[in-house]
């Protein structure tokens, strides 16, 4: 995985010192998802509230960003008050299915690296099984949720393992949700790919596929496509 020195413009932070913890899931969604004409921003499942951090850097829009455990929300309301977008981030502790409820607001984007473990071990340690497994949030709950928190024109960016993405991709369809945007993401060269980032919308349109390795075969030598997009948010690659 890249180097764990992290830069954001006026706000660094290297992740075996602060709150803020770098996960290469987040960084790819964060560097991908699309912030063209987009004035508001929902955050579902933020974390410590890198990929909020990641997109108020990318754009002007104002930003929500929600998670159902506190130390979570503590976490991202520490590295967001360290920002420079302190006033265009609003941290809350909701579910996104009460904040669907409660809110009468519609986004441009939504994006969420969710919890993606369906049926496996669960940790001890219940903060972590809440951020990995989808007992709280099925990808399905997310996908309708987020479906109706949606402007016309807006679009919801996913990172998932391939098979529970796949997954997603079928039951999409059956809401009135498409696809137009799909990357499979390879560690690798000649490796199997272990993730798969999603932009669905509302309205049909041609699907636009394409892949990034992440690493040549030599370790932490990364690839061109890979650096090109991630390149705002490291110090060194």
């Amino acid at each position: 995985m890249p180097n764990p020195y992290f830069s954001f413009k006026q706000f660094t932070v290297y992740h075996d010192k602060c709150a803020m913890k770098v996960g290469i899931d987040g960084v790819l969604l964060g560097a991908w998802a699309n912030v063209d004409d987009t004035n508001s921003i929902l955050d579902v499942g933020t974390g410590t509230g890198l990929i909020a951090l990641m997109l108020a850097q990318r754009s002007s829009a104002e930003l929500d960003a929600i998670d159902i455990d506190e130390n979570a929300v503590l976490q991202a309301n520490e590295n967001i008050n360290n920002s420079v977008w302190n006033k265009r981030i609003r941290v809350q502790r909701v579910s996104l299915q009460d904040f669907a409820q409660l809110t009468s607001k519609k986004y441009d984007l939504i994006v969420s690296n969710p919890p993606y473990f369906i049926n496996s071990l669960k940790t001890p340690v219940e903060s972590r099984t809440t951020a990995r497994h989808t007992d709280t949030l099925s990808h399905e709950e997310l996908l309708i949720n987020a479906k109706c928190l949606l402007n016309n024109t807006g679009r919801i960016c996913l990172i998932l393992p391939v098979t529970e993405g796949i997954q997603c991709l079928n039951f999409s369809k059956s809401i009135g949700l498409f696809c137009s945007r799909k990357v499979i993401i390879y560690p690798k060269p000649n490796t199997s790919t272990k993730r798969i980032l999603l932009e669905f919308n509302l309205l049909p349109t041609q699907l636009v596929e394409s892949e990034i390795t992440i690493e040549s075969n030599e370790r932490h030598s990364y690839t061109p496509e890979f650096t090109k997009l991630v390149k705002d948010y490291y110090l060194k690659l």
